[in-house]
């Protein structure tokens, strides 16, 4: 096959494996990223198997989601952090210093490396020609410790973009526009490359707007060719050394193809409570809003405030009374440069609230709108609570329709703010000169000096929980029953009450499941109190979309959940329930699923040696109503020895063991 900008890169960095769609792959790691919501038990893990220091080219441990300082546990885990990436051999982002997708891309970024991050967002990195993948944490942790990161050789999805975006349309559209037709599961198993004569127009953080988000759609990855305007946005960041062209080749194919006709977009908008129900401004114009939000991973580039703040400026017309208008720049230097050019006045006149650079509100860390008020938002997800507020009514869209809605104070197509108000679209670009700004980007320390670092554990960072190896038996009972499509942020919230415990994971599993089920925490504790063998918990398709948050895998796992049927799952959540030794079995007839109800007792027999032997097809016995389940697996026999072995870090710490001892 003729090689795509995806498969080029695949195969310069395949370690094991067939690039064959489905079977399983090992693919080298140039770089990792993690983040404070996830990186403090990425930390604790590398601890944990003894590693002396990370293998990788560069991996960078960023400081974005967890800013708010109520009490010290937050300050307490950056401390910790902190010192982590200067034992472990990381750089380190100052909190403020900015979100780690587009920090990572102004700094770090380099075309045809591979890049394996903690945070499901990671493809965002996809904008400069690299092959990003979000994972759990634990696969992070060996990846920084030389281990192949492994996943199934996804297909190539080749999108074809073509003509030119009319005014008041914006990147943000064009992946709001792949939602709509294909849904949250709709790029499972692919990685989707973008190429065609539509490029020509899309700036290089425009691509990051497109990347980013095709984590919604379930994809592994999604990439762009690097080409002349990936060598302009390199040169710009004083980095144009780094630039190297990858562009598919005339004949190049794909396993898959999509057509989009940029010309004939229009604003579009994801309704509440998911990335895929999506339908254009139009149809939900004139519903009165209380919060307009511009920023986050998936707009964070200097377009998106530039072209909000010329908005704004041009119309003169301030923010409406009943508006928040929450701006929330992605990094220092973003901010730098908008003050320099004087955007950030134009907002602040306005009416605009400015916040520091971060995450903040896109992850519930601040700026929760009010109850069943609409809070629009250019945020990549709008799973219920994920806002703070737990009955929140998120839309997602474009700065530009962001925008005319707050200073309309209703939802407002931009067209016709434009209309109204006489207004030209205001033709904004990234500036190729810049302010460069690394003064919060710490460097890691040389060998000698690293190995002398002591971890600075304040009383919130908790000792990993130690998990027994699979038993052959197991009767469990289900603990809960649910439908199709549940997040991570459902199976444990973010949010400014619960984020701050990620270094906890006695004290975070109290809020597992909370807002499916508040009572799930006291019955399955109950349950091991009686000495049971532990609970089940049953669910329908793409269950664990969202958040590569380990944490919701790890704390049901530490209330007892041994194993997990679904009708299937999303890819990253599947991985991470299989690292902490908790066994993801599907149904093989989805009817199943809805003769089981809550309370059921499961018995499994035989389920060590079937994995042990390979065997694909188990039968469950439902002790409760007297019948038997057909399910199955897709475990690799790698994910299989870690089960058994009771999870990835003792398997890991066994092995780094056994690497010192040979070359000793």
């Amino acid at each position: 096959m003729p090689d795509n900008v995806a498969r080029s890169i695949l195969e310069d960095h395949l370690v094991d494996g067939e690039m064959v769609p489905g079977t399983p792959i090992g693919l080298r790691i140039d770089q990792t990223l993690t983040q404070d919501a996830t990186g403090t038990l990425v930390m604790l893990e590398l601890e944990a198997m003894d590693l002396d220091r990370v293998k990788t080219d560069v991996s960078v441990q960023y400081v974005d989601h967890n800013l708010i300082q109520e009490d010290h546990k937050n300050p307490d885990d950056h401390l910790f952090l902190q010192s982590a990436a200067a034992r472990f051999g990381l750089w380190y982002s100052k909190p403020g210093n900015g979100v780690s997708h587009p920090v990572h891309q102004e700094r770090f970024g380099v075309p045809g490396a591979t890049l394996a991050g903690s945070d499901s967002h990671t493809p965002a990195a996809g904008a400069i020609g690299m092959i990003a993948i979000g994972s759990g944490g634990v696969d992070v942790a060996m990846a920084m410790a030389g281990e192949p990161l492994r996943i199934k050789m996804p297909e190539i999805w080749g999108v074809e973009l073509v003509g030119r975006l009319p005014e008041w349309v914006s990147a943000k559209d064009v992946i709001l526009e792949l939602l709509r037709r294909h849904g949250v599961d709709g790029g499972s198993g692919r990685i989707i490359e973008y190429h065609g004569e539509g490029l020509a127009d899309l700036s290089t953080m425009d691509r990051h707007v497109i990347c980013n988000m095709g984590a919604e759609l379930g994809a592994t990855s999604s990439v762009f060719p690097a080409d002349d305007e990936v060598r302009r946005f390199l040169r710009s960041q004083g980095r144009e050394d780094d630039f190297r062209e990858i562009v598919a080749g005339d004949d190049a194919t794909y396993d898959a193809t999509e057509r989009i006709d940029l010309s004939e977009l229009v604003p579009l908008i994801a309704l509440p409570s998911s990335p895929g129900n999506v339908v254009p401004v139009t149809e939900v114009a004139g519903e009165p809003i209380t919060q307009a939000y511009i920023g986050s991973s998936a707009n964070p580039g200097y377009r998106d405030f530039a072209i909000a703040a010329q908005i704004v400026a041009a119309s003169g017309a301030p923010v409406s009374p009943d508006v928040s208008f929450d701006v929330n720049p992605t990094s220092r230097q973003i901010l730098g440069n908008l003050i320099r050019d004087g955007h950030l006045l134009s907002l602040v006149t306005a009416g605009a609230r400015i916040h520091q650079a971060g995450c903040n509100g896109c992850i519930g860390m601040g700026q929760a709108p009010a109850t069943d008020e609409i809070s629009l938002r250019t945020t990549p997800r709008n799973f219920p609570g994920r806002s703070g507020t737990r009955e929140d009514a998120v839309y997602l869209c474009s700065p530009e329709t962001a925008t005319a809605s707050a200073i309309t104070g209703v939802i407002t197509d931009p067209r016709e703010l434009a209309r109204t108000h006489d207004l030209a679209y205001p033709q904004v670009r990234e500036p190729d000169e810049i302010l460069i700004d690394t003064g919060n980007l710490v460097p890691p320390p040389p060998k000698d000096a690293s190995e002398r670092v002591e971890l600075r554990k304040g009383p919130n960072v908790a000792a990993l929980p130690d998990f027994d190896p699979l038993p052959d038996d197991l009767e469990l009972t289900v603990a809960l029953t649910m439908g199709d499509d549940i997040s991570t942020d459902e199976i444990l919230r973010a949010g400014a009450e619960v984020l701050p415990l990620r270094s906890n994971i006695p004290e975070i599993a109290r809020f597992t499941f909370d807002g499916v089920d508040e009572t799930y925490p006291d019955r399955v504790e109950a349950l091991q109190q009686r000495g049971g063998d532990g609970h089940v918990v049953i669910a329908g398709v793409n269950y664990g979309q969202g958040s590569s948050r380990e944490h919701a895998a790890l704390a049901p796992r530490y209330l007892g959940l041994r194993v997990m049927i679904a009708e299937a799952y999303a890819r990253i959540h599947w991985q991470n329930l299989a690292n902490f030794g908790v066994v993801p079995l599907h149904f093989i007839d989805p009817a199943d699923r809805h003769d089981i109800d809550r309370d059921d007792v499961l018995r499994f027999e035989g389920l060590r040696t079937a994995l042990e032997r390979d065997r694909g097809e188990l039968q469950v016995h439902n002790v409760t109503k007297d019948r038997d389940i057909r399910v199955a697996h897709e475990l690799s026999p790698r994910q299989v020895e870690r089960i058994l072995a009771g999870g990835v870090i003792p398997f890991m710490k066994a092995r780094l063991a056994e690497r010192g001892a040979t070359r000793n």
